[in-house]
């Protein structure tokens, strides 16, 4: 009966630690709702708008906020242009120079939360937020979005060509650089599963079309008929920059087709295929339930999401309110 007792003491003694000293990453999806308790409906509205013109912006929006918190965490680093302090802009860095894209559309957002409540709502938040609903547009899972990230002082861009995961890469390479912000391998095949929309251009794919690895042949990994598709989109010595779906079968609805097109050789970049088509990989079971099952998909992806949210925010004290996203204040 004593040993009980002390340990219910030692169990409420531990739960009261957690209770007063929340950890500096202390994120909460009632920040706002105080202070700005119509954000997230601010947010979708300016997207929603956006999506008039441009079906590719749901997806650009969720690639900004993977590509902001993988440098210096989710600190809205990313959006910042260079001038003043910043030297090095991350938007030039290669991962982003002529790809990352949406910066326009943050920037309305920016203007309508500054307009009801200003000096408020970070910008690193405002990513946060921008990408649950663009999920959401786009016919994917909702989610509690942590909320409460302040913006850093500084970019990061040898941080953005370095820890971005690449097209290019081994999945061992890709896992090494999930595994350095905290991320694990459900983490990684889900996370990846947003290339359910949005598009992609050859040069981070022409590589697996007709030299692969030094080969001289494709990559034997692609489908034989979508790779005649691609070569046709793609040929060699053409323009780099044109576009292509990444899901071919649902290219701007979030469902879970990205995983079946895995399961038959039908994945765009290599980083995406190399998860089924790995030998031995602990990531094609997850790729089998995610292809099978759309629910499990969805879970995974919020639950994702949110842990790469959670990924070295600043808080309290830490950076600031940027009023500008484009730049630090005062600069």
């Amino acid at each position: 009966m004593l040993s009980s007792t002390h340990s219910l003491l030692t169990t409420i003694f531990l739960v009261l630690i957690v209770l007063l000293h929340p950890s500096n990453a202390q994120l909460s999806s009632t920040f706002y709702s105080s202070t700005c308790p119509n954000v997230s409906s601010i947010v979708r509205s300016v997207i929603q708008q956006a999506l008039q013109s441009d079906s590719r912006i749901v997806a650009s929006l969720t690639r900004l906020h993977f590509h902001d918190c993988f440098v210096n965490g989710c600190d809205g680093s990313v959006l910042l242009d260079q001038g003043g302090n910043i030297t090095l802009s991350e938007k030039n860095a290669t991962p982003n120079n002529n790809s990352a894209r949406g910066f326009n559309v943050v920037d309305n957002i920016k203007t309508s939360v500054e307009n009801s409540c200003p000096g408020v709502v970070s910008c690193a938040d405002i990513l946060a937020l921008a990408a649950e609903a663009s999920v959401s547009l786009a016919g994917g899972p909702t989610w509690n979005v942590l909320l409460g990230r302040r913006d850093g002082l500084i970019a990061n861009q040898s941080g953005a060509n370095s820890s971005i995961p690449t097209p290019f890469e081994s999945l061992a390479n890709i896992s090494a650089k999930f595994a350095a912000v905290g991320l694990n391998t459900i983490d990684l095949v889900a996370l990846s599963g947003a290339h359910t929309f949005g598009r992609a251009q050859c040069r981070f794919f022409n590589q697996r079309l007709f030299n692969f690895s030094g080969t001289g042949s494709p990559d034997p990994t692609l489908n034989a008929t979508y790779l005649a598709t691609l070569q046709q989109n793609c040929p060699q010595n053409g323009s780099g920059t044109t576009l292509n779906n990444l899901d071919p079968s649902s290219p701007d609805t979030f469902d879970n087709n990205y995983f079946k097109n895995l399961l038959n050789n039908r994945g765009l970049l290599q980083s995406d295929q190399e998860l089924f088509s790995t030998n031995g990989s602990a990531t094609i079971s997850i790729v089998n339930n995610f292809a099978t099952n759309q629910t499990a998909f969805f879970l995974a992806f919020a639950q994702s999401m949110i842990n790469m949210g959670n990924i070295s925010p600043l808080t309290g004290s830490q950076g600031e309110i940027r009023s500008d996203c484009k730049k630090v204040n005062g600069s």
